[in-house]
C-alpha cells in the first residue's frame, strides 16, 4: 500500500456541554454527549522512504506544525517507524467554530497512518497517542457518538438517532483558552447521567461555555438570534463559535447575515473510520 486517497474526517456537535468543576491543575471537568456529523475535512497520504513528513494544503493555508503534521510525528516517535508520509489536507470544517476539526484530522492522520506504515496498533494504543495531541483526539478515534467526561478523555460511545441539523459559523472564532479562562464561566454543573439524557437527546441540558462566547463575540448570539427567527432553538457547539439547531423544516437562508456560513448536516451512523483499528472491546451504550 503506497498512498489512501479522500480519507474523510468528519466533525462533530456538542450536544450538551456541562462543566462539573476544575482541578488542582487547572484543567477542566465536563460532562458533553459528542455527535458526529457529515460535515467532513478530506486527508490525502503518500508513502515516503525518506522518513520525512511533508503536507499540503489544498483549501486554505494551515500553520506549519498542524495537528496532522503533529500526529504523525508523535506516531514515528511512539514506534520508531521509519517510513515518511506527504499529506494533502482540503479543509471544510472552519477553524475557532467548536467542532472539532483540527481534532478529527489529527484522528484520521494516526487511524491512515497506522494502516499505511503497515504498524498495527489497537485503538486504545493510538487513542494514547491521541490524547497527548488533544483532548477531543480519543472520541474521534473511538469511532462513534460519545457520552464524554473528565477532561475528554473517558469516553463511552453511544448510539444516537438520526438527526438533520442547520449549523451556523459565524465570520469571527473564537479562542478556547479564552473562555476558559475567564471568571464569568459557570464552573459548578450537577453531575448529569446517561439515562437522563436519553430521555430528550435533542433538548437536554446546555452548553456552560455559550454565555461567555456570547460576551466575547456577537457573531454567536447574532447567529442564535436569525435561528430564533427561523423558529428554531439554537446552542452553540463546543467552545463555538458555531452553533446549531435540530432541522425542523426549510429555512429562509436568503435572510442570513451574509458574513456567516451555514450549512444542513446530518449525523453519521459511526465514524466513517470506524474498525481501522481493533476496538479493544469497547461497547457500545444505546440511547434510544
Amino acid at each position: 500500500m503506497q498512498s489512501l486517497y479522500d480519507i474523510p474526517a468528519p466533525a462533530k456537535l456538542n450536544l450538551f456541554l456541562h462543566i462539573t468543576g476544575r482541578r488542582a491543575d487547572g484543567y477542566h471537568l465536563l460532562q458533553s454527549a459528542f455527535m458526529l456529523i457529515d460535515w467532513c475535512d478530506t486527508l490525502n497520504f503518500e508513502l515516503r522512504q525518506d522518513g520525512v513528513i511533508s503536507r499540503e494544503d489544498l483549501s486554505w493555508a494551515l500553520p506549519a506544525d498542524d495537528l496532522t503534521v503533529r500526529a504523525a510525528k508523535a506516531l514515528q516517535a511512539a514506534t520508531g517507524c521509519r517510513h515518511g508520509v506527504h499529506m494533502g489536507v482540503y479543509k471544510s470544517v472552519p477553524a475557532q467554530a467548536g467542532m472539532g476539526g483540527g481534532s478529527s484530522d489529527a484522528a484520521s492522520a494516526l487511524l491512515a497512518l497506522n494502516r499505511l506504515w503497515g504498524l498495527q496498533l489497537s485503538q486504545q494504543q493510538l487513542m494514547s497517542i491521541g490524547l497527548a495531541l488533544g483532548a477531543d483526539v480519543p472520541f474521534f478515534l473511538s469511532g462513534h457518538h460519545g457520552w464524554v467526561e473528565g477532561i475528554g478523555e473517558q469516553i463511552t460511545p453511544i448510539d444516537l438517532p438520526v438527526a438533520q441539523f442547520v449549523v451556523v459559523k459565524p465570520e469571527a472564532g473564537l479562542d478556547t483558552k479564552l473562555i476558559f479562562s475567564d471568571p464569568e464561566l459557570k464552573r459548578d454543573s450537577e453531575t448529569a447521567i446517561i439515562s437522563g439524557f436519553a430521555a430528550n437527546t435533542l433538548t437536554f441540558g446546555r452548553n456552560d461555555l455559550q454565555a461567555v462566547a456570547q460576551k466575547l463575540c456577537p457573531g454567536v448570539t447574532q447567529a442564535l438570534e436569525w435561528l430564533a427567527a427561523q423558529g428554531l432553538t439554537g446552542r452553540m457547539t463546543g467552545s463555538g463559535s458555531a452553533v446549531f439547531a435540530h432541522l425542523l423544516h426549510a429555512l429562509d437562508l436568503k435572510s442570513a447575515p451574509g458574513a456567516m456560513q451555514i450549512r444542513q448536516c446530518s449525523s453519521l451512523e459511526v465514524h466513517p473510520l470506524v474498525g481501522w483499528a481493533d476496538s479493544d472491546g469497547l461497547s457500545v451504550a444505546s440511547v434510544r
